[in-house]
Order: structure tokens, then C-alpha cells, then sequence
């Protein structure tokens, strides 16, 4: 969904395109691939690419209605290393629903 608006954002920031929770709550209407990564050298119009949870009711959206909320966060300057081994911890390998309740 085209959202009208273009935006610079600033290098060493991104912008996570969200999911608005009363817009789900409300009438299931999502995003897809939530949180959309904007990455600072993107230049083009912001899109929301939506889904409707609801399969009962159909969804109608009009200029200037609120689908998604724009995150700006500062993104961290990660070095990896590559190492022979991993540090051991509680967790370990475990993989989904592994880590409790």
C-alpha cells in the first residue's frame, strides 16, 4: 500500500515500518513483513504491504486513513569477529519455544 510519502533518513539510522495495534486489534489488519526495514540510502515512496487477519470482512482504506506507524532508530556499528567457538550459555542450541512459557 503506497503511503505518499518519501523521507531521508539520516546514515547510521533505519525506519521500521509497524503494524498499528488498534488497526489490528480492531479489524486484523497487519503488515506482512513487520517491522519493513528503510534503510538510509532508500530514496523511493514508503509502502506498507498489508494483510487482513479477518477473512469474514473486507477492509477499505481512504487517502489520509493511519495503516502503519515509521520507527526511527539509531542502528549500532556491530564488528563481527569469526571465531572457532561459540561462548557456552543456559540456552545452548535450543531453538523455538525452548526458552519457557
Amino acid at each position: 500500500m503506497p503511503c505518499g510519502l518519501k523521507i531521508a533518513i539520516p546514515q547510521g539510522y533505519a525506519g521500521l515500518v509497524i503494524p498499528r495495534s488498534g488497526l489490528a486489534a480492531k479489524s486484523g489488519i497487519t503488515i506482512v513483513n513487520a517491522p519493513g526495514l528503510i534503510d538510509a540510502g532508500y530514496r523511493g515512496e514508503i509502502m506498507a504491504i498489508l494483510m487482513n487477519a479477518d477473512n469474514t470482512e473486507t477492509f477499505h482504506i481512504s487517502k489520509g486513513d493511519r495503516i502503519a506507524q515509521l520507527v526511527i532508530i539509531k542502528i549500532p556499528e556491530v564488528r563481527l569477529v569469526e571465531v572457532d567457538q561459540l561462548d557456552i550459555t543456559s540456552r545452548g542450541e535450543t531453538g523455538f519455544g525452548s526458552s519457557g512459557r
